[in-house]
């Protein structure tokens, strides 16, 4: 890398808001996130999970959002492509790029928690698993199924009002 690409290569700090229908795929969000960074020839130093919080205002008809916190080196004339990318993008809402130079290598290494990040969306997709097979997480309305009576409990039955009957 020539002197000339590094001068104009700056770290910065990213912070994504996603909606919670992109979050409910949080392995794919983050893929995602990845994917934006790359075409704007950025680098990930670092990335965690902010928060997931309710928003002051509703934006896209979202009330609720998750924050991603990531740290990149990226090209100066890249940043403008990487806000427009996140503009278009579906999954996220809004995005907050500030130059971060004033922080140490170090003090960025400790705000990365991508294995943190690697396990929830492994949590998430198992608990996304589970939902469907207790019946797709849909809720239903009106008063609740009866359950049904065991053989057991059917014999016990069975057998009460025999005697009852003698």
């Amino acid at each position: 890398m020539s002197t000339e690409t590094l001068a104009r290569t700056g770290v910065y700090e990213c912070m994504f808001l996603a909606s919670q229908q992109a979050a409910a795929q949080f392995g794919a969000l983050i893929e995602h996130i990845n994917d934006l960074i790359a075409r704007a020839n950025g680098e990930v130093l670092a990335m965690r999970k902010w928060d997931d919080r309710r928003l002051a205002y509703e934006i896209n008809k979202q009330k609720r959002g998750v924050y991603i916190l990531a740290y990149i080196s990226c090209p100066a004339d890249q940043v403008a492509h990487l806000e427009r990318d996140v503009q278009v993008s579906d999954q996220l809402l809004r995005v907050l790029i500030l130059k971060a130079d004033h922080l140490t290598e170090e003090e960025i290494k400790a705000h990365d928690d991508r294995q943190g990040l690697s396990d929830e969306a492994k949590l998430r997709a198992e608990r996304a698993e589970a939902g469907d097979d207790e019946g797709s997480g849909r809720v239903r309305l009106g008063a609740p199924e009866a359950a049904e009576e065991s053989e057991e409990d059917a014999d016990e039955s069975d057998t009460d009002t025999d005697s009852e009957e003698d």
